[in-house]
Parts: C-alpha cells; sequence; structure tokens
C-alpha cells in the first residue's frame, strides 16, 4: 500500500464450480457430501463451494475427500477427483 494506493480487490464469487455439476451428474446433494465427511463440515461450505465462493485451500481440500467419499458410496469403482477436477479456481 505505498503511494496511497488501495489493494486490489480479489474476487470471492466465482461462478458455479465443476463439483455442482459432477454432484448433479451423481445425483448427491449437499447433506450427502456433509454426512460422507466423518468430521465438522457444514452443508453451508459444501453449497458455497458449489456456487463459487472462494474457500480456503484446506476447505477445499476437505470438501473433495468428502465429494469421493458421497461418490464412492453410491459408485463403488469410482476414481477419485482431484481440487483441479471440482474447482476452477
Amino acid at each position: 500500500m505505498d503511494n496511497g494506493s488501495r489493494p486490489e480487490k480479489i474476487e470471492r464469487n466465482l461462478g458455479e464450480q465443476p463439483i455442482a455439476a459432477k454432484m448433479a451428474e451423481l445425483g448427491l446433494s449437499t447433506h450427502d457430501v456433509v454426512s460422507a465427511w466423518p468430521a465438522q463440515l457444514s452443508h453451508k461450505s459444501v453449497s458455497m463451494a458449489c456456487k463459487g465462493r472462494r474457500l480456503t485451500k484446506h476447505m477445499q481440500g476437505v470438501i473433495v475427500t468428502a465429494f469421493n467419499n458421497a461418490a464412492r458410496a453410491v459408485k463403488p469403482d469410482w476414481t477419485d477427483l482431484s481440487k483441479a477436477d471440482l474447482f476452477d479456481y
């Protein structure tokens, strides 16, 4: 912030993410993903991930793991997807 300039704003809303399409393809709901994670994960976090609200790398990792667990419950031969497959930022 030298010369009195304002810092650049970080875009936080990035549009629908690939995770939303994958969930629809598999017939997964937000609740399915939340219940596939053994620790605390909120429906709001999964919903924000689908809508494209910027998440921390840690939260992205949690959601990717939960998504893969839920996908395996529906489709046992599921091949795990990565952050790059489910998020485009």
